[in-house]
């Protein structure tokens, strides 16, 4: 069972969303949060899988308690799903640093909407759409990147490659289809290359690729 939390100030969005994901088996929301100091305590004292997170909250908004959920360590294992709408997506890049595993556009469609949590639970980051690659190629291309790390240095040639695939919201299917493995080797290939980067997900290694200057804004696939 995957347990959920729902943040946001507005009480109707939040029935929206309990209405949709109640109806699947393998969804429980536990709780409710309007603004994102009691998302942080009831995180805290629930520990839900996936934390649904409004940008703008009252009190604490869901950029800053995103970063106080995935770098507290009793919440070790709580992921975040970020919910914004098109002019507000100045902080989407923000919270992808921060330490979310995606975000969603808040009309989104519910079967986007229950896939979307199901991936997040289950360790993945929600990078696949194409809305989702364009955005943070956006905003990626507007910070200021660091010099790559020492760390990068430690990845093979291979590892390097596949990087720049999942920089693109390619799957593990997908990465095995360009690259002609098979989709065990390219789900190991993400996994070393995750632990040797200590990446959280998906959605970190996004992030990374871009500030490391190894993809930038137009390369994207389609």
């Amino acid at each position: 069972m995957i347990r959920a939390l729902l943040a946001d100030d507005q009480r109707l969005v939040r029935a929206g969303f309990r209405s949709i994901l109640s109806d699947e088996d393998d969804i429980d929301v536990v709780a409710e949060a309007a603004n994102g100091g009691e998302a942080v305590a009831m995180a805290r004292e629930l520990r839900p899988d996936v934390v649904l997170m409004d940008i703008r909250m009252p009190e604490l908004d869901g950029l800053e308690a995103t970063r106080r959920i995935v770098t507290d360590p009793r919440m070790d294992g709580v992921r975040v799903i970020i919910l914004t709408t098109f002019d507000l997506d100045d902080y989407v890049y923000g919270a992808l640093r921060a330490g979310a595993s995606g975000f969603l556009v808040k009309d989104t469609e519910p079967a986007e909407l229950i896939h979307a949590v199901r991936v997040v639970a289950r360790g993945d980051a929600l990078i696949a759409p194409s809305v989702t690659r364009r955005l943070i190629a956006e905003f990626a291309g507007r910070v200021q990147r660091p010099e790559p790390g020492p760390e990068l240095n430690a990845l093979t040639e291979r590892e390097r490659e596949v990087l720049v695939l999942v920089a693109n919201g390619l799957s593990n299917d997908e990465i095995a289809a360009h690259l002609v493995l098979s989709p065990a080797t390219a789900k190991t290939h993400v996994s070393r290359i995750m632990t040797k980067l200590g990446s959280r997900d998906r959605a970190q290694l996004v992030v990374l690729a871009y500030e490391a200057g190894m993809i930038t804004p137009g390369w994207l696939t389609p």
